[in-house]
């Protein structure tokens, strides 16, 4: 057949077409992709997307933080102890003053994103992938290793998230792969079950029990066939572990069991310049401002995913 031929024979089917056949197939040429039909639905949410520019700011200020910090971060001036600000009456030298040691506050928070940035990630991961595993096995399982391992979340859940987190520090020692460690069994049981639910939720829907007659295994059915529509919900609450790790690095910072001294870490930034909150103000509450912005800022990228990945909402709206 040749190429006009095959343009004739287009041009006939679409003369056959009615009205209405044109009007459905040209909605489906308009609809958009998976990913254009995030992003509006994402983009609505003005909060989400503000949070999403000053989370870019922080991540490419983490990533290229040699470069972009004017200097080193443990660097001691001893000519500048506790210089302010610029706009309160310091030099240009030092933007937005030293600290108690001398040491230019700027380039302490650039560095010290790398580090809570760090420990919001591997904390997450840490906790998303046992998390969703022994979901997975809870909802799969019989009803006896069900029992078990949700009155083992039940346990953990049961004790508070700080003081359980300082006492697991407390068993394997200070440092910042403790502190992850730590993080992540708090945030496990709240993986756990939210996987369980979701996966419950979908095993008695047509497309698993058509998979599972068609001869697929039970790791088949786990993570090829169910775990894939249950991601909605893991990943918007792993938005809000993100920022709960960060606030929580920082409490144990602050308690001196996180990330330990000269280490620049928003959390110890905190516990250093505690001494000094009535003679200069900004060496904590640079800091401070610090984790409460990117805390909102995550939070709100995290509802503005909940918006655009529940299907609900999206139908709503």
């Amino acid at each position: 057949m040749t190429m006009n031929q095959s343009t004739k024979n287009m041009s006939s089917i679409s003369a056959q077409q009615t009205p209405e056949q044109s009007a459905e197939l040209q909605a489906v040429l308009a609809h958009p992709s998976p990913l254009k039909e995030f992003w509006l639905a994402f983009s609505k949410n003005k909060g989400a997307v503000a949070g999403l520019c000053f989370m870019s700011l922080i991540l490419f200020l983490a990533l290229f933080a040699p470069w972009v910090a004017p200097y080193d971060p443990i660097e001691q001036y001893r000519n500048h102890f506790l210089q302010p600000p610029v706009w309160a009456g310091g030099t240009s030298q030092f933007l937005l003053g030293t600290d108690e040691l001398g040491r230019d506050i700027l380039s302490r928070l650039i560095h010290g994103a790398r580090l809570s940035l760090l420990v919001g990630f591997v904390s997450v991961l840490l906790a998303l992938i046992p998390g969703v595993t022994l979901g997975l096995i809870a909802a799969f399982t019989g009803r006896v290793v069900d029992s078990a391992v949700m009155r083992a979340m039940d346990i953990v859940m049961a004790l508070p998230a700080l003081l359980l987190a300082v006492a697991i520090i407390a068993i394997l020692g200070p440092g910042l792969v403790n502190a992850m460690i730590a993080i992540a069994l708090v945030s496990l049981p709240a993986y756990v079950r939210l996987t369980r639910a979701s996966a419950m939720a979908e095993l008695n829907r047509d497309y698993v029990t058509a998979t599972r007659l068609s001869g697929a295994g039970t790791l088949r059915l786990m993570f090829v066939t169910v775990l894939p529509n249950c991601m909605a919900p893991l990943i918007v609450h792993a938005t809000m572990s993100f920022s709960a790790a960060i606030l929580e690095i920082a409490a144990l910072g602050f308690l001196g069991l996180g990330v330990q001294p000269p280490l620049p870490e928003w959390g110890t930034m905190l516990a250093s310049a505690r001494d000094y909150i009535e003679r200069a103000w900004w060496v904590v509450t640079l800091p401070g401002l610090t984790i409460l912005l990117s805390v909102l800022a995550i939070n709100l990228m995290g509802d503005g995913l909940r918006d655009a990945l529940d299907p609900k909402l999206k139908t709503a709206s």
